[in-house]
């Protein structure tokens, strides 16, 4: 991966917070560029709202809000006229992939992978991969940047505040087993 690999995050992986949380200091350290649509956002603060009486709205949007100033550019716009023309398994996901298209990512990175089947992604020039996949093959390019994302997450858990292991035990509950199992050996690091 390079400064110019540019990958979409689909909401899924957007909706919980620690999982976000850590994408968003991987987008900011400039190995990859990051990028979503207000759709997107849209998205997970809904579902968010759907499951999660105790968050209201206002505080969901500081955190677009923060997301979409920390990580300059990120918003993807102009790719409305390229959804009709897409066609996959949920049409509700047509947009993620106009946003692909429209700011030339190379990936979708996303829990939902049968719902962007390569069939319809390789037309494009774009691959559907699990977060764990992404993370992972980005530490094997430079452990360094998932090291210090991962060191910096961990650093900014107050209430409680987390041992290396619970850390790793909540990015475990993430869905993320091969980035746990890598990231282990830097556990002095982190």
């Amino acid at each position: 991966m390079s400064s110019n690999y540019t990958v979409v995050y689909d909401a899924n992986v957007m909706y919980p917070a620690p999982l976000r949380s850590f994408l968003m200091y991987l987008a900011v350290s400039g190995e990859f560029r990051a990028r979503w649509t207000e759709m997107i956002h849209e998205e997970w603060i809904k579902n968010l709202l759907r499951n999660r009486p105790d968050l209201t709205r206002e505080k969901l949007n500081i955190v677009r809000t923060l997301m979409n100033e920390h990580v300059p550019g990120s918003v993807v716009t102009g790719f409305e006229a390229l959804i009709e023309s897409i066609t996959l398994p949920d049409a509700d996901d047509r947009h993620v992939v106009a946003a692909a298209i429209q700011t030339r990512a190379e990936a979708i990175i996303t829990f939902n992978l049968k719902d962007f089947p390569e069939s319809t992604l390789s037309k494009y020039g774009i691959v559907a991969l699990h977060p764990d996949e992404f993370i992972s093959n980005l530490i094997d390019l430079n452990a360094g940047v998932v090291i210090e994302a991962a060191r910096r997450q961990r650093g900014s858990l107050k209430n409680p505040p987390l041992t290396t292991s619970e850390f790793f035990d909540l990015l475990q509950k993430q869905q993320l087993p091969k980035t746990v199992s890598q990231l282990r050996k830097f556990e002095f690091m982190i």
